[in-house]
């Protein structure tokens, strides 16, 4: 099993989630984070003042899915959340050793 976070601009989420939703991926976690990369944040003028944003909002996409599926996850999220433009994101992906469904006991991609 593997566990997919991709880090992804906000208004891409709803694109991302149709299309795992399509491709039979039915769980997902959303977190809203901040940080930086090499787009290295923006300035924004407020009350005449410009200062600076250091950290730029983002959406982490947490997905787990069985070694099968896991190429379909990635190439659907890419498609998903390329603008072509810096700052689309990264994609990380983890092993997991194991996944246990609370209300069950149910363990491995039975849990899933």
């Amino acid at each position: 099993m593997k566990k997919v976070e991709a880090i992804v601009r906000h208004f891409k989420l709803e694109d991302i989630k149709n299309a795992l939703t399509e491709q039979g991926i039915h769980g997902m976690t959303i977190t809203e984070v901040r940080g930086f990369g090499r787009q290295k944040g923006h300035t924004e003028m407020y009350r005449g003042t410009e200062y600076a944003v250091d950290f730029v909002p983002k959406v982490k996409i947490e997905v787990v899915c069985a070694d099968n599926s896991l190429g379909g996850v990635i190439d659907t999220i890419l498609r998903a959340a390329q603008t072509g433009q810096i700052g689309d994101g990264k994609i990380f992906v983890s092993d997991l050793h194991n996944v246990v469904r609370i209300r069950t006991g149910e363990t491995g991609e039975d849990a899933l």
